[in-house]
């Protein structure tokens, strides 16, 4: 055998010896141990089991429980009692019940934020509006561009015109629609013009005109363009 084939068998038997005395020494560390290794192994799984049963479990029917007592706020709200909508009639819960109760861990919480802080725009009271609105987020892009616009608005009541445009504009983007986006552009131009940007102003109207001539706002741009030309 060669010194170089020798040294290879050499050296793989010295790691093999020091893998068998490592394997070795935790089996003495474990069995010495065996009673702290077992309650840090039952420990884990405990949490594992708490996690997944949070998950699977408990948030699962916080949001049934939510949804349900959800469907009765709504319907206040349908009908206009924007009152009972917000604060309950003391058999179930109005929006802010429902928001305190189940703290934040639904998605009928999130769009209980919505429905406050639209609650809270139409009493005028802006401020809350706008806590409100900031806390909700959801998927479906109406109501998404609905609260960004009611978010506009509240900032609009309260002076804070960058605010009102930058959420004017999310409005319009996050729905492109021939409804709600036009709506929404043509409110940001206005603010503009409020701030003295007509250029900037200009810049949406002419937006509008391009790319929703057939809305209602599209067939009236022409007068809200000239106005902002005559003003550069």
């Amino acid at each position: 055998m060669s010194k170089a084939k020798q040294a290879e068998t050499k050296s793989f038997l010295d790691e093999e010896i020091d893998l068998r005395e490592s394997y070795s020494k935790v089996e003495h560390f474990i069995h010495d141990n065996r009673n702290t290794v077992l309650a840090v192994v039952g420990g884990i799984a405990l949490i594992l089991a708490i996690f997944f049963g949070f998950r699977s479990v408990y948030l699962p029917s916080q949001e049934r429980a939510a949804q349900a007592e959800m469907f009765v706020a709504q319907q206040y709200f349908k009908n206009d009692s924007l009152n009972l909508a917000l604060n309950g009639d003391g058999s179930y819960p109005g929006f802010l019940g429902i928001i305190s109760d189940y703290s934040g861990f639904t998605k009928s919480v999130k769009l209980a934020h919505y429905y406050a802080g639209i609650i809270y725009l139409n009493q005028s009271n802006f401020e809350d509006a706008i806590k409100h609105l900031s806390k909700f987020s959801g998927s479906d892009p109406v109501i998404n561009a609905t609260a960004y616009g009611a978010l506009g608005d509240a900032y609009s009541e309260t002076g804070k015109m960058d605010k009102a445009i930058s959420y004017y504009k999310k409005a319009a983007a996050a729905s492109n629609n021939e409804f709600t986006a036009p709506f929404n552009l043509l409110k940001a131009g206005m603010a503009l013009e409020q701030q003295g940007d007509f250029s900037g102003a200009k810049s949406v109207y002419e937006q509008i005109k391009k790319d929703y001539a057939e809305s209602q706002q599209g067939r009236e741009i022409d007068k809200y363009i000239a106005r902002a030309e005559a003003n550069l």
